[in-house]
């Protein structure tokens, strides 16, 4: 159970009756995005209140007749499905700010300017999301918000996201390491392992992964590979 001075209040309005449960708030983010969440234990009190602040416990009947049962964890999980978890201002920023990394997280591993086919660094996009006031909701999962998100920074910043192909060819002194990095960063559509030991491979990999990929491919194969987007 999560102890009362960290959970925050879920509300739901059903018809002429009020429902609210004590939850905690990161729990209640995680179940929100899709994630296994032992909703029981994400809650303070093991009830649904009629007002929480009151103490005031819901009866029976209304939970009957708007839920179709008494399970508290039923009733929970549909609460902070489709109800309003109320947030203090600190924990509200405090959800924002880390929803807002792991959206910016994901823009840059799959982002590229359409045009030069290179990626955006993370500087430029938090300078752009900051120019274009995006809105964070602490709640509305990542993989929603994103596509919001990269359609209000298209007046700013060129920007697209996209998957890249890569052709790639490893001196036979260096595949051993260099194809396992290959073959992780993505999807490997083709490979051909040529006569004289060497490997040639196209391979699939977000965007916003190139840099890291050449890096790497760089660092073990002492620069001796060759690699080209494709179209």
């Amino acid at each position: 159970m999560v102890s009362l001075d960290k959970a925050v209040i879920a509300r739901l309005q059903k018809r002429e009756d009020h429902f609210e449960i004590l939850v905690d708030p990161y729990a209640a983010e995680q179940l929100i995005e899709g994630k296994e969440v032992d909703v029981l234990s994400s809650l303070a009190i093991d009830a649904v209140f009629k007002d929480s602040k009151k103490g005031t416990h819901a009866p029976q009947e209304s939970l009957e007749k708007h839920f179709d049962t008494v399970d508290i964890e039923k009733i929970a999980r549909e609460i902070i499905l489709n109800g309003e978890i109320q947030l203090t201002t600190e924990q509200r920023h405090e959800m924002q700010e880390q929803k807002r990394k792991r959206i910016i997280d994901v823009i840059v591993k799959n982002a590229m300017d359409p045009k030069t086919k290179a990626p955006h660094p993370r500087q430029r996009i938090e300078l752009a999301m900051n120019e274009a006031g995006v809105h964070i909701d602490p709640f509305k999962p990542v993989d929603q918000q994103v596509k919001i998100i990269v359609d209000a920074l298209r007046p700013i910043i060129p920007i697209s996201m996209e998957q890249v192909r890569i052709s790639v060819k490893i001196p036979s002194q260096y595949t051993g390491k260099a194809y396992g990095i290959a073959h992780s960063f993505g999807v490997l559509e083709r490979e051909d392992w040529q006569s004289d030991g060497s490997w040639i491979g196209i391979v699939r990999i977000p965007a916003g992964m190139q840099t890291d990929f050449y890096d790497k491919l760089n660092n073990i194969t002492k620069g001796d590979v060759e690699t080209r987007i494709l179209k």
